[in-house]
């Protein structure tokens, strides 16, 4: 689940820190600049793990700060696949089951990869295990807040930097028609950088309840 990553980064020291130890000072902006984010294609950013090598520092024309080419390790949250995990069911929606972790929230349950056969209750707005024994039916619903057990099948990282306005064709001259607000709304929906697929199509996976004896 988690693991110990190496990167190089060059790290900007302002000079009011000058009068700090160098490993010190590194350490903290690294973690500022690093600690719970995504990086593409490595994982959601824990902490600092150790500092392997510091080059030389340099003060560059018309910047007081230093600036030093670093060589570290980081820890990050990032499962591999097949891996099983614990968390705690969010939310649930037509898109699936929602689960977080406490620290990470972005891990989907889509319906296909539910215990089978499974059903959404749009009045609880909850997804249903219909269980089938001996004695007919019984509904196992999946609440929020229950604790769930799933295994990672895939991942998706999403390239979230910042890019420029996109440039729109212009309207006829002689056109009236104003952009909508919900056009406007949908630009700016935020997407995550980093989502786990998960499934729960197993038996022992899902709730926990359903399992202990």
């Amino acid at each position: 689940m988690f693991l110990v990553v190496e990167m190089v980064d060059t790290v900007r020291i302002p000079p009011w820190n000058f009068h700090r130890q160098l490993n010190e000072a590194v350490a903290e902006e690294l973690n500022k600049k690093l600690a719970n984010k995504v990086v593409y294609n490595v994982g959601l950013c824990i902490c600092l793990y150790d500092i392997t090598k510091l080059e030389d520092s340099y003060i560059f024309p018309g910047d007081g700060a230093s600036h030093t080419k670093v060589h570290f390790r980081y820890v990050v949250f990032h499962p591999f696949l097949d891996e099983i995990l614990v968390g705690k069911i969010k939310y649930c929606s037509q898109e699936g089951v929602y689960v977080t972790l406490g620290f990470f929230d972005d891990i989907l349950i889509p319906p296909e990869s539910l215990q089978q056969p499974a059903k959404f209750d749009e009045a609880e707005q909850v997804w249903v295990w219909e269980y089938e024994t001996d004695e007919g039916t019984h509904d196992l619903y999946m609440d929020q807040g229950e604790e769930i057990r799933f295994r990672v099948v895939d991942e998706l990282f999403l390239d979230t930097s910042p890019t420029g306005p996109t440039t729109d064709p212009e309207p006829p001259a002689n056109s009236s028609t104003a952009p909508t607000a919900a056009t406007d709304d949908s630009a700016q929906k935020k997407e995550a950088p980093y989502t786990l697929m998960a499934s729960i199509s197993e038996p022992g996976l899902g709730l926990l309840s359903w399992w202990s004896s």
